[in-house]
């Protein structure tokens, strides 16, 4: 007989772990905890064993920070070999960005990581909370998905193809560019055919020797040169662009691409990255004389990556002490599924 699978859960925050306060909903380290030991359903024999740990402090997900990301990251490769898989338990605020520095993070993944989180506090007698842990800890425990995912609302997604797209519906979350790796209704039905493959080597997390400055603007009609020009002066040295349909931008200023350029030749060799604003589809700086402009000043095309995956793979290739023109080289390799290959 097989030994029962066993789960790590790591609470680091978020809606579902918090209580009411004078001052509004606050996490409170040992309510997750208390509340999962008391739930029936949690210790039937089809569900794997768990334990909780707390990553304090316990944040709500708008205080996160990089340092955050590189912590839970830490904590899973701690205790990797001691688990069949991890379930993160987390704000859903940045839970997309979180969840795409983890699979940048953690290159060799052979388990699980699945993220949740929920609308309503488990405090909330509609909290959507409760089926989010069993499912994850079902997940987590058959050890058949190999990725970071996200899991919300009967659907399994890609964590770094995940973007939030509602505050107020119990359907959160969604990814433009990949259908969800599982859907989870009176049956679990994976897609294997997007699951990616197990890591060939050992699971060791990337070793950042260096806190980077990278940023994200969203293009706007009307933003000019003086803008631009001061988010790009030092110390910055990455830079998600999101642009309009494709990749377009505003080409008739030629101040505002005079200053991009600038930034992106030596010796600044800014890293800039293309990011439709839209969340479904590609950019293809080739079709419009407009992402042309911009691929002529140096602009790098992020194709079909989300902003919260380019953003947190530049922090993590830039953090790794890479330079610069190893960064933009692999800012559009596909590196943990955040980007499809063949994509124009």
């Amino acid at each position: 007989m097989s030994a029962r699978p066993r789960v790590c859960v790591l609470h680091v925050g978020g809606t579902i772990g918090m209580v009411r306060t004078e001052a509004g909903y606050a996490p409170q380290p040992d309510f997750l905890g208390n509340y999962m030991n008391a739930m029936p359903e949690l210790r039937r024999p089809e569900l794997p064993a768990f334990d909780v740990v707390s990553l304090e402090p316990l944040l709500d997900s708008a205080d996160m920070a990089p340092e955050d990301w590189v912590r839970i990251a830490a904590a899973i490769a701690e205790r990797y070999d001691d688990y069949t898989g991890f379930v993160v338990v987390h704000g859903t605020d940045t839970m997309a960005y979180t969840a795409s520095a983890l699979s940048f993070l953690l290159p060799g993944l052979a388990k699980p990581v699945i993220m949740t989180g929920s609308q309503l506090s488990l405090e909330n007698v509609r909290s959507d909370g409760r089926e989010h842990i069993i499912t994850s800890l079902l997940l987590a425990g058959a050890g058949e998905i190999p990725e970071v995912c996200i899991y919300f609302a009967s659907r399994l997604l890609r964590g770094n193809r995940a973007q939030k797209v509602h505050n107020l519906d119990f359907v959160a979350f969604d990814s433009g560019n990949l259908p969800p790796l599982a859907q989870v209704g009176v049956g679990v039905e994976v897609a294997r055919h997007l699951v990616r493959k197990p890591g060939a080597r050992a699971m060791k997390m990337v070793p950042l020797v260096r806190k980077p400055e990278v940023a994200a603007v969203r293009l706007f009609p009307g933003i000019g040169a003086a803008m631009m020009s001061k988010l790009l002066e030092p110390p910055l040295e990455g830079l998600v662009l999101e642009t309009y349909g494709v990749g377009n931008a505003p080409s008739r200023d030629h101040a505002l691409l005079t200053a991009i350029a600038r930034s992106a030749a030596p010796p600044r060799e800014v890293v800039i990255v293309n990011c439709s604003q839209c969340h479904g589809g590609s950019v293809r700086q080739t079709v419009y004389s407009t992402g042309a402009a911009l691929a002529r000043a140096g602009v790098l095309s992020g194709f079909d990556m989300t902003p919260e995956a380019a953003l947190t793979k530049l922090y993590c290739l830039l953090a790794a002490g890479l330079p610069p023109a190893e960064v933009r080289a692999r800012m559009q390799q596909d590196l943990a599924g955040e980007l499809t290959a063949n994509v124009p």
